[in-house]
């Protein structure tokens, strides 16, 4: 039997490693929560580093949210489960996604619940949505909870792709700033570099640094391109670590109007999918452990699951939150309300809704810094260089006009 290797944290937060011998990595995972780990990573042992797949499972968070959408309004128009599951089967646009849905309809069709047939692809249905759909097999009302889902997973897509449009857009300007600082070092500069060597004669300070650069960079871009590289391996690999996800993760939420940013994302994503799961009747504590998952943080998903230890307890949600020092004031207060009064769903979407503008608002103000920065930046540079190529013509115009004289 093959065995798997896992990392995961207990309920208290406390960090476990270790190895399981088992069929399938489900099997690991089921094993393990019924010992109450939260698992964060598991894989089969001597597997080394694999390329990821960039297309995933083939399936986009929009072709879910089609799916969810399609399923929940044939539920609601009375139509049997598997011959709603056989039509959207069929109707799909990427043939993988329709024979997982197919997969799913025989499951159904043996005799097995749906959210557990779903279980079967955990590549496209993760947690979240397997639990949401359990809650309302349970509670007969699946055509509600399906619709919530969908309008969840829009909301969500929407969300990420306006965070990671705030994170793009510096990192896409400073790599072509950097990319025109070294076209001109290395293409431009040295042509000036061989005039001033026939004009003979001391060159100015700032032109020799240019030119020093311009002669390194020409020389040696290899071993710079080697050094960025390894940079970027080693901080990859520090990443993966505990520590090192903790570290990076809160100093970027530190970064001057990008951690706002990235906050407000976070705050708004915890909000939104422990509100839905909430409403949909998943128990608190799964909830918060789905959530801690999905929090796209580690400081945040920290936060969240020293919350579920402490409503283990009998303590509340919002006192745990408060004393993280992460989340902003008022939404600390806001959950203390929501518990206070019993509609702790309602206000945790208020709050989404909340962040979810906010998140609109962040980015915009991000794109409007960035850009006249990126502006005097790219200027100082450049007109950096161009000045100290024109000193020494403006030396040599001095000397031709004073021997002249």
């Amino acid at each position: 039997m093959p065995v798997f290797v896992w990392k995961g944290r207990t309920l208290a937060g406390e960090s476990q490693a270790g190895e399981i011998e088992v069929a399938r990595a489900e099997e690991a995972l089921e094993a393990l929560r019924k010992k109450r780990i939260l698992v964060t990573s598991v894989r089969p042992k001597g597997s080394g580093f694999k390329m990821p797949n960039p297309l995933g499972s083939g399936v986009s968070t929009k072709d879910l949210a089609i799916f969810t959408r399609q399923f929940a309004t044939m539920i609601s128009a009375g139509l049997p489960l598997v011959q709603c599951l056989d039509i959207l089967a069929k109707q799909s646009s990427k043939p993988s996604f329709g024979r997982m849905i197919g997969e799913v309809t025989r499951e159904v069709e043996a005799g097995a619940t749906l959210s557990d047939a779903l279980g079967k692809h955990r590549n496209v249905f993760d947690d979240l949505f397997r639990n949401m759909v359990a809650a309302g097999e349970a509670g007969g009302v699946l055509d509600e909870i399906l619709m919530r889902l969908a309008t969840y997973i829009e909301k969500a897509d929407a969300l990420k792709r306006k965070v990671q449009s705030a994170m793009v857009y510096p990192a896409v300007v400073l790599t072509v700033a950097m990319g025109a600082t070294a076209f001109m070092l290395i293409f431009i500069i040295p042509t000036f570099a061989k005039m001033f060597t026939d004009f003979g004669g001391e060159l100015p300070m700032p032109t020799r640094i240019v030119l020093a650069l311009s002669g390194f960079l020409k020389s040696f871009w290899w071993a710079m391109l080697l050094v960025l590289v390894g940079a970027g391996v080693a901080l990859q690999r520090y990443y993966s670590t505990e520590n090192g996800r903790r570290v990076m993760d809160n100093a970027m939420l530190k970064i001057p109007v990008l951690g706002d940013v990235l906050l407000k994302g976070s705050v708004a994503r915890f909000t939104r999918t422990l509100g839905t799961l909430i409403a949909s009747g998943v128990p608190i504590l799964s909830g918060l452990e789905i959530t801690a998952r999905t929090a796209g943080n580690k400081v945040i998903s920290e936060a969240i699951m020293t919350a579920r230890a402490s409503i283990r307890e009998g303590e509340t949600v919002a006192a745990p939150l408060k004393t993280s020092g992460v989340f902003p004031p008022m939404v600390v207060q806001m959950i203390s309300v929501g518990e206070q009064t019993g509609a702790l769903d309602e206000m945790l979407t208020k709050i989404a809704v909340f962040y979810e503008a906010e998140v609109d608002t962040a980015v915009d103000t991000l794109t409007s810094i960035i850009e006249p920065v990126m502006i005097v930046v790219m200027g100082g540079i450049v007109g950096g260089m161009v000045v100290a190529m024109y000193l020494p013509m403006f030396k040599l115009i001095s000397v031709v006009a004073g021997g002249h004289s």
